[in-house]
């Protein structure tokens, strides 16, 4: 049975100065269809999804949305048109609360007040829709992981009347768990007859969740198929134009004799008596559900949040108190990858070059206050290099690159420093098979300098890749910790979902 087309678009083209990024693009998304769009970093999904949502338009081309001219100038125009969009990154007010977030321009009055028990039960029914039992709707965003924020998006494009929705990489900060109760909800809309644009680069859940694929590669439409009419090997070719995936990751240990990172005690608002410790050379991957407390155990040790009571001792031996700013812990050796890159790794505004060598620039790259110029534009132009960052040149607009290019300059930037303990929060979210195992090789390179790293994912199968040891979180307690020769999948998993003691 065909389904009605809901989107069709032709001739797709997007321009910014002598740069095309969406070179003459044509696809169609039909009702009660899940459509994978695919393709590496830079290839033009999130363009081609922001023309359709509003919030860029096509320098040429044209949309139909259910047979008519369809051109939005704007997101709003876009959802009176049922058209709704949740980027990866999120746009939450984080001062407000959920329930003011899902319903902000949608606010129920009573006699020209808020009337907020109605606002509460709306965004309850909302929340329970898709699983967050456990979140009161009058909850602040900031107080929320972002995994969390996620799917309070995903259920804000829900309450409205929506015909087409589109995912950015949904998945990317959200635990198995997690994501199978959205794929559920997801099936469900298909079912209704939602169509549904899905961006992803897990391949895995590509071919168990999605109806097609569509295939863009440097901003042109390589193709669509059936996902059960193509092979994963098929579709890597349509997506990097090679014939085999990027090179396979082949894990060496590196763990050394000395102790690198020592952690005692550790107590936050979230954190529970955290105790454990690394050694040098150790990739020392953390996970657990959303809300255990991963997250927020790399910005304890950073000196990013404050820590109430606890110990922290390096390599040298000496016992001392949390740092109380990420200055200290840089100054200490410490390094951090954020989960946010947009919020806290990144000057949007600035140049790539800046970025790459931000935080080093103070040590290597100025004297006397005054830049050396040459020196930062090498150092940043060998690192983009070693990356494959995408770009124009050295002096282009962090804001301009795709989501994964930014997030190489976020691990690029450290790369620069003489640090001894490297925290990644999420390092591959949102980056495509090729440039995952350019992250890889590099955690392997830093172990191999005797460079600790401690690896926080929400993908397990990840961290079983390049780990040699996980710790499992669990309701803000490190509950157990599983060596590479010892560990499997299901112990694993039932420790996150364990009902943890107090």
């Amino acid at each position: 049975m065909t389904h009605p087309t809901v989107l069709q678009t032709t001739g797709l083209t997007k321009r910014y100065g002598r740069i095309t990024v969406l070179d003459d693009v044509s696809f169609a998304v039909h009702t009660g269809e899940i459509h994978a769009l695919m393709g590496a970093n830079g290839a033009g999904k999130s363009t081609l999804c922001k023309i359709i949502s509003g919030l860029t338009t096509a320098s040429k081309g044209a949309m139909h949305l259910n047979g008519r001219n369809y051109r939005p100038e704007n997101k709003r125009q876009a959802e009176g048109w049922g058209v709704h969009i949740v980027q990866q990154e999120i746009s939450l007010i984080p001062t407000l609360s959920v329930a003011e977030n899902m319903f902000l321009t949608r606010l129920p009055q009573k006699f020209a007040m808020v009337d907020w028990a109605k606002l509460h039960l709306r965004a309850r029914q909302a929340l329970d829709d898709v699983g967050l039992h456990d979140i009161p709707p009058q909850t602040l965003v900031r107080d929320l992981g972002v995994g969390q924020q996620q799917m309070v998006e995903i259920a804000t494009a829900l309450t409205r009347d929506c015909r087409l929705l589109i995912l950015d990489e949904p998945t990317a900060a959200l635990s198995s768990g997690d994501s199978e109760n959205l794929f559920q909800h997801l099936r469900w809309l298909r079912d209704e007859g939602v169509a549904i644009i899905y961006i992803s680069h897990r391949l895995d859940e590509v071919f168990e969740l999605c109806d097609r694929i569509t295939v863009l590669r440097d901003g042109e439409c390589v193709g669509s198929e059936t996902s059960d009419s193509i092979s994963r090997s098929t579709l890597i070719s349509m997506m990097s134009g090679k014939g085999s995936e990027a090179r396979h990751h082949t894990f060496r240990s590196a763990v050394g004799d000395g102790i690198a990172l020592r952690v005692k005690r550790l107590q936050t608002d979230v954190l529970q008596n955290v105790t454990f410790e690394v050694r040098d050379g150790e990739r020392f991957g953390i996970t657990g559900l959303v809300g255990s407390g991963r997250t927020e155990l790399l910005r304890a040790l950073f000196g990013a949040d404050p820590v109430d009571s606890g110990e922290i001792q390096l390599g040298d031996g000496r016992p001392r108190q949390p740092w109380r700013h990420p200055s200290e812990a840089v100054k200490a050796g410490l390094a951090m990858i954020t989960e946010d890159r947009k919020q806290n790794g990144l000057l949007l505004t600035q140049s790539i070059r800046l970025n790459t060598t931000l935080a080093t620039l103070r040590q290597r790259y100025s004297r006397w206050g005054t830049l050396k110029q040459a020196d930062a534009t090498n150092a940043a132009t060998t690192t983009c290099d070693r990356l494959e960052v995408r770009r124009s040149s050295i002096e282009q607009l962090v804001a301009t690159l795709s989501g994964g290019n930014q997030q190489k300059i976020v691990v690029g930037k450290w790369l620069l420093g003489d640090f001894d303990i490297f925290l990644f929060d999420e390092p591959t979210r949102g980056i495509d098979v090729a440039a995952r195992d350019q992250i890889y090789q590099t955690l392997n390179d830093l172990a191999h300098q005797g460079v600790t790293s401690l690896i926080v994912s929400s993908d397990l199968d990840e961290l079983m890749l390049i780990c040699d040891r996980i710790a499992i979180m669990n309701q803000g307690k490190l509950v157990s910790t599983f060596r590479r020769d010892e560990w499997s999948r299901e112990a694993m998993v039932a420790a996150s979902f364990a009902e943890v003691r107090a």
